[in-house]
């Protein structure tokens, strides 16, 4: 079972990363209900914008990260 503080977190990394235009105050409230603090909250938001960072700029340049990924457009 998922911890409800772990649900928090991870719905709101979701919804930065595939609509961020869409996040509201209300989300961060979500997470204040959940117990996260501000300083919490900032960093959700640094860990979840550094990843989807990375990850495009990998996917940009067809890297690799783990090995045993297959290779770029293979499926």
């Amino acid at each position: 079972m998922v911890d409800p503080s772990d649900r928090a977190a991870c719905a709101y990394a979701e919804k930065l990363t595939r609509t961020p235009w869409a996040m509201t105050r209300a989300d961060v409230v979500r997470l204040h209900d959940a117990g996260f603090d501000d300083a919490a909250v900032h960093d959700l938001i640094q860990v979840a914008a550094y990843f989807n960072y990375v990850n495009r700029i990998a996917d940009a340049v067809h890297v690799d990260c783990e090995p045993d990924m297959p290779p770029y457009g293979a499926s």
